[in-house]
């Protein structure tokens, strides 16, 4: 079994962690810890795992795990490495944005932080120790184009809405119901935090990709879910196009190139992207779908954890998609 440790517990990406974890046949939860939780019980924060745990918050990081994953806010995780002596032989998981880019992958004891998109960088993860887990707009937005990063011939446009679990869980003025609800809005226009991480995917799938990404974020009034469109010039076809995703994408486990036209239902709750492709007008139109908290975060991440420990992608994340 392996012995799983959460810091920063008590969020939305811990609680999907928890949700995969309790029921993940080759894992143990040694602990979870919180600060501002500490000596409460799990389910006073998750209380939908009521049943499934008996486990307390913990305020200190215990020895002996073989894997932790971080699940703090941008920015702690870096300070939570270079403040805590971690054993050699645990292998870590962040997901924040602190290790994802090239300039800031490694932390201040040296360790490495691999990119875990498992479709770019699967036998990379497999031999990794410590893993930058994607982040949600990027995963969705990455998958819809690193197949065609060597056909472009243009800028790239894309349009993505995301629901209200993306903002995280302390409440905001543009995440509370009333604000939120029958309401739509952008916001980051074309300077949102993920496009570093997706140039450099775009760069090393492209080999000298070099076209702007134009990125306009949505905040939608719904809670979970990204519905993402890209679109580029092209000369090819849509037949031609749609057969080199395929050829990428032949091995991956969660991502599947369709022929209907996708929509959310299809992939929330579940650890897929679905992928539809569409030629108008001398455009490429690419649609990507996700969970943003499942393969856009925490189903993700075990994801990587089961490639990291020799296990089938798989174990542990079929889930069911909610479908209507």
């Amino acid at each position: 079994m392996i012995k799983v440790g959460i810091i920063g517990g008590a969020g939305y990406t811990a609680g999907e962690l928890l949700r995969l974890l309790v029921n993940h046949p080759k894992v143990q939860i040694s602990f979870v810890q919180s600060t501002s939780q500490a000596g409460k019980a799990v389910t006073s924060i998750h209380h939908d795992l009521v049943g499934s745990t008996n486990m307390e918050f913990v305020a200190e990081m215990p020895k002996g795990a073989d894997v932790i994953f971080l699940c703090m806010g941008h920015g702690k995780s870096r300070e939570f490495m270079e403040k805590t002596l971690v054993d050699s032989t645990t292998k870590v998981i962040d997901l924040s944005h602190d290790f994802r880019l090239k300039d800031k992958s490694i932390a201040s004891d040296h360790r490495v932080f691999i990119y875990g998109l498992p479709e770019l960088n699967k036998n990379a993860i497999k031999g990794a120790n410590h893993i930058a887990n994607p982040g949600c707009f990027a995963t969705a937005i990455q998958l819809a184009l690193l197949p065609a990063a060597d056909i472009i011939q243009d800028d790239v446009h894309i349009h993505a809405i995301t629901g209200a679990t993306g903002a995280g869980q302390n409440p905001t003025a543009t995440t509370h119901f009333s604000w939120r609800n029958n309401n739509v809005s952008h916001y980051k226009a074309f300077e949102h935090q993920h496009l570093g991480e997706i140039g450099e995917s775009m760069v090393q799938a492209g080999k000298g990709f070099d076209h702007t990404i134009n990125f306009l974020p949505i905040r939608g009034d719904f809670a979970r879910g990204i519905f993402a469109t890209a679109y580029f010039k092209s000369d090819l076809t849509a037949e031609e196009v749609k057969s080199k995703y395929q050829k990428f994408y032949k091995d991956a486990a969660f991502t599947h190139v369709v022929d209907h036209k996708v929509s959310l239902k299809e992939v929330v709750n579940t650890n897929k992207c679905v992928l539809n492709i569409e030629k108008i007008d001398g455009k490429i139109l690419i649609t990507s779908c996700i969970d943003n908290l499942l393969k856009g975060a925490s189903g993700q991440a075990v994801q990587n954890m089961n490639l990291m420990f020799g296990l089938p992608e798989h174990t542990g994340i079929q889930l069911k998609s909610i479908a209507f």
